[in-house]
């Protein structure tokens, strides 16, 4: 399960730079969906067969006017808290600052793995001054260049070392797994403890194999799934300013333990832009989507259409996603608590339709017939064929075409809606593939 692997340093060591590097065979598959763009501190990353999670801790910086320092200190301690294994990037050209050397002295102080990373060794000749960081105290320091890739084969095998052995989960497989997330007091907690309710007798707590996420089992109203609570949904972060700031980075593990998220959105403060972020965690880590509008009570002199508009203005915001169900709860008066749980299991049940062959044909040829892809230097493509792929994490379909490298993003996502219109796949996401027949 999620391993996370977080870069330090001060700015200008060339963070970014590394974090592309290492999420780059992943950039291409993440960027097909629309909107992931929105943030850059997070990525999936996959080396010798291992998948593992990377974040930037540099790019949560917001709008500070701290002194720099500060803020430094709070990526550290915020790396630390979270990941599994800390890259300290230095820069072999500028050598020892003294920020480096603050930061290596919380660093020498954690538990966790830290590799010592000297970064811009961008031609032989700088190799040579890798020695200088020997006075970090942090062992051996790695010479690799962001880059152009120098070394950066070297520095994953040295990463899957620390990583926790693959170990089978205590959890039962074929139970579907809901995480609910969202901004800090958007109403989780409540959300999660008017679930489970007094009756706590129903409910086994168990450890997760990763640190910290914690499966509740649900077994009631003829329900039974675990819903998956990171412990730091329910533990205050031990560092208590940037709030915001911690949500993002509590949420990875729960969101990719799980197999249905419920995004929280306070009814009272709308959209913000922390939920666009974990909206679009879930959408990189292609998972289903519920979203509940929460504190419904407390908005004042609610008029009918208001709940036409706010879904309306949601869905404008997290588009081109927009086929996922809202719903307008709150978890104070219990207010359609269980429909919730009940739109969080048809979403599962959505992620694992599977459409006969026969039908997909049936139903699409005729459409792509009327509504061909638009021709492309006066070639025509034909698609032929269509099949929806066996065991795939989330419903991926195949068209076969003569030109699939002309089938472009439009005309995917026209192909997509179709099969919505026709199928029920709300709140999960779909996969659209053209391939050469």
């Amino acid at each position: 399960m999620g391993n996370i692997v977080a870069i330090v340093g001060r700015p200008n060591v060339g963070k970014s730079t590394l974090f592309n590097r290492l999420t780059k065979s992943r950039r291409a598959i993440v960027n097909e969906q629309a909107g992931t763009t929105r943030d850059r501190q997070y990525g999936k990353s996959e080396w010798n067969g291992r998948e593992f999670s990377v974040i930037d801790t540099g790019g949560w910086v917001i709008n500070s006017n701290d002194v720099f320092e500060e803020q430094i200190k709070h990526h550290v301690k915020l790396a630390i808290e979270e990941a599994d294994v800390i890259l300290f990037l230095v820069d072999i050209q500028n050598g020892i600052t003294d920020y480096d050397l603050e930061v290596a002295q919380i660093l020498r102080g954690s538990k966790k793995p830290v590799l010592l990373v000297s970064n811009k060794a961008d031609t032989f000749d700088w190799q040579y001054n890798a020695a200088e960081f020997y006075k970090l105290g942090l062992g051996d320091p790695l010479i690799v260049s962001a880059i152009n890739g120098l070394g950066t084969g070297d520095l994953l095998d040295k990463i899957l070392t620390y990583f926790h052995p693959e170990s089978n989960d205590e959890v039962e497989e074929e139970l579907p797994r809901f995480a609910v997330v969202g901004r800090p007091n958007a109403g989780k907690s409540s959300l999660i403890n008017a679930f489970i309710g007094e009756e706590r007798t129903i409910v086994t707590d168990i450890a997760g194999t990763t640190r910290d996420t914690i499966y509740t089992r649900f077994n009631k109203f003829g329900h039974d799934f675990y819903l998956v609570d990171t412990a730091g949904i329910r533990k205050k972060a031990k560092v208590n300013e940037d709030i915001e700031y911690y949500s993002v980075v509590r949420s990875i593990r729960a969101i990719e333990n799980s197999d249905v998220c419920i995004l929280m959105i306070d009814a009272t403060r709308g959209l913000e832009s922390q939920d666009l972020n974990i909206f679009s965690l879930i959408q990189k880590n292609r998972k289903g989507l519920v979203v509940c509008v929460n504190k419904w009570d407390l908005v004042e002199n609610k008029q009918t259409n208001d709940v036409k508009n706010i879904e309306k203005s949601i869905r404008e915001r997290l588009a081109p996603f927009v086929d996922f169900p809202i719903i307008f709860t709150s978890a104070t008066t219990k207010q359609r608590i269980l429909k919730v749980i009940e739109t969080a299991s048809a979403v599962y049940e959505n992620k694992f339709r599977k459409i006969p062959t026969a039908k997909l044909n049936e139903y699409l040829l005729p459409v792509i017939e009327n509504y061909p892809p638009p021709a492309i230097k006066g070639k025509y493509i034909k698609i032929k064929y269509i099949t929806q792929l066996p065991s795939t994490q989330i419903p991926t379909f195949v068209f076969f075409a003569n030109l699939p490298q002309y089938v472009k993003e439009p005309y995917r996502r026209f192909l997509e809606n179709k099969i919505r219109a026709k199928y029920d796949f709300t709140g999960t996401p779909i996969h659209v593939f053209i391939r050469q027949k």
